[in-house]
């Protein structure tokens, strides 16, 4: 464990000398400025009252979460396409020839390695995104005088959710040696897949009346990792403190996680360097 963690804060600091790090919370800082900008020269009254309904009393908390929400969505699908691409080369830098020599040449196990650059990755995605909802968070509660911690929950989910997209990375980076393939494969489950899947399995069966089809819809729906789901409704309800009410997305995605890095580690242990 100790050598894990050993490689995981190698990974930090190469993290930090690729400016990786330091992009990272350049963008959120500048997103956090931009919030205490614009919400220091808005009246609250007005603020609240601009989400008023007609017939309908909204609550503090409501008004809270729907502008935490407005602000940090977005945000956090960037920082994860953004975290893709600045993470996807850790592996294939490690494979490079006299890297992996000098690595291999010390007393660590190809397997502490491996997990060693999957945690760094998963932990400077980490640092972020927290310093970002955070900030964000300390803003609005302040302007608005409601504190809810709920909404920090956030933080893991979308954790999670790049870990989970972040071991095909490590397996195709493994396989290839290559960045291209590994962002490639996140992106398309990210942007298409897992939303198209969500999408075919709520909706599309409904008008498909073949039982094979459907299925085949159903085998694929859960092999898929949901990520359009951990940062869709799932991301909502603990926003608005409702907790998780479907472990499902939550449970399949983390046994794609461990399988998909399981047979990284296989490959990887027997790959002749």
């Amino acid at each position: 464990m100790k050598n894990t963690w050993l490689i995981t804060w190698f990974t930090l600091r190469e993290a930090m000398a690729r400016k990786v790090f330091i992009f990272f919370a350049i963008i959120s800082l500048l997103v956090i400025l931009g919030s205490i900008l614009i919400f220091s020269v808005i009246d609250t009254e007005s603020l609240i009252g601009g989400f008023a309904v007609e017939g309908q009393e909204l609550q503090l908390a409501q008004i809270v979460t729907a502008l935490e929400l407005i602000i940090i969505s977005p945000l956090a699908g960037l920082c994860l396409l953004l975290a893709i691409f600045s993470s996807a080369s850790f592996i294939p830098n490690m494979l490079e020839k006299g890297n992996i020599d000098l690595l291999l040449s010390k007393p660590v196990s190809r397997t502490q390695l491996l997990w060693g650059k999957y945690f760094g990755g998963i932990i400077v995605v980490l640092l972020n995104i927290a310093f970002l909802i955070l900030g964000v968070w300390l803003t609005i509660s302040f302007k608005l005088g409601y504190w809810d911690i709920s909404f920090l929950s956030v933080i893991f989910v979308v954790t999670f959710t790049f870990a989970v997209l972040y071991s095909i990375i490590v397996l195709f980076g493994v396989l290839t040696k290559s960045s291209i393939f590994g962002m490639m494969a996140a992106y398309f489950i990210f942007i298409i897949l897992s939303p198209l899947m969500n999408f075919a399995n709520t909706q599309l069966k409904v008008f498909v009346e073949s039982e094979t089809i459907r299925g085949i819809i159903k085998v694929i729906y859960y092999i898929v990792p949901k990520t359009s789901e951990l940062m869709g409704q799932i991301t909502l309800n603990l926003a608005s403190g409702k907790g998780i009410t479907d472990f499902q997305p939550v449970l399949t995605s983390f046994l794609f996680l461990i399988l998909v890095m399981g047979i990284s580690n296989f490959i990887f242990v027997k790959k002749d360097f």
